[in-house]
């Protein structure tokens, strides 16, 4: 946004007119090309990502377009998630702001919520029908999550039934993404919820992926969730042919190849499985001791 001072100024030039209007305490430059017009940051922008709700509410009761874009198709909704401005986002959606904006990178508000690490922008934003999953072309909220370790926003997306196995070809599942990432905690979130421990990126497994980092507690995290530790990639490859020498990564594959799983593990992942994915989150509610339901939702 472009600030002209007190003063109204209108400029002339080629085929589009620049009119600088004197809005309170807003001063903006509008330009009105000859096929139409479009705001370029206007002063809904600004107030958005700089979170001024009042400022934003007072251009929206002043008749500003809640959906203007920028040249980039931006609009004011994903500069407000951008910047974790709840309030702003709500007001927004409640002028009804489109949900599900994208940009000419396709990329959605949820997307920007999610990068910033903003569940509650993101919970917002899926209440007023924002599309938790769009085509594998678009930016994914839910690989974005996983990569940046944003956890709490993986939650929300969970809870609302996203698809966790996703496998965007270039970026593979969000699970490998958070593996390439070493991001634990999101690991054990999409494991938790039942991500397929085998899915990574093409042949190579998250195993594969977290064989080349130096986290220990990731790679012990794959296997006592089933991770084969055989499995091999394109080029015929096991995780272990994949870690550094001598690393504690390999000391801890070359352990469980010596050490067969455990029957109390097998049975864990057993019984998992047969409960299927869907309802892992009814176990609370079934008939067993309070320890064996801990066990078998790694507790």
């Amino acid at each position: 946004m472009t600030f002209l001072g007190n003063q109204s100024q209108r400029i002339h030039g080629g085929q589009n007119t620049v009119v600088g209007i004197d809005f309170g305490h807003w001063n903006y430059l509008e330009i009105i090309q000859s096929s139409g017009s479009w705001a370029d940051r206007s002063p809904l922008h600004e107030a958005a990502s700089q979170g001024r709700l009042l400022a934003l509410r007072t251009l929206l009761s002043q008749g500003y377009n809640v959906n203007a874009v920028t040249i980039d198709h931006v609009t004011p909704l994903h500069e407000a998630c951008l910047g974790d401005h709840v309030a702003c986002a709500r007001t927004l959606l409640e002028a009804g702001a489109n949900a599900n904006a994208i940009t000419i990178d396709g990329v959605t508000p949820l997307f920007n919520a999610c990068s910033q690490g903003s569940a509650s922008c993101a919970e917002l934003l899926l209440e007023y029908g924002a599309k938790a999953q769009l085509e594998s072309c678009f930016p994914s909220p839910t690989h974005e999550a996983a990569s940046k370790g944003h956890h709490e926003c993986l939650n929300v997306l969970i809870a609302w039934g996203v698809d966790i196995d996703q496998d965007i070809p270039h970026l593979g599942t969000p699970l490998y993404v958070a593996c390439m990432s070493q991001q634990f905690h999101c690991i054990w979130k999409l494991l938790y919820a039942g991500a397929d421990v085998h899915k990574g990126k093409y042949w190579d497994t998250p195993l594969h992926a977290a064989a080349q980092q130096p986290s220990t507690e990731i790679v012990n995290l794959l296997i006592e969730f089933g991770a084969d530790i055989n499995a091999k990639n394109t080029e015929l490859l096991r995780p272990v042919d994949l870690v550094t020498s001598n690393s504690a990564v390999e000391r801890i594959l070359l352990q469980h190849e010596a050490t067969p799983s455990s029957l109390c593990q097998l049975c864990r992942l057993c019984i998992r499985n047969y409960i299927g994915r869907q309802r892992l989150h009814l176990i609370p509610q079934m008939q067993l001791p309070t320890l064996l339901q801990n066990f078998l939702q790694y507790r």
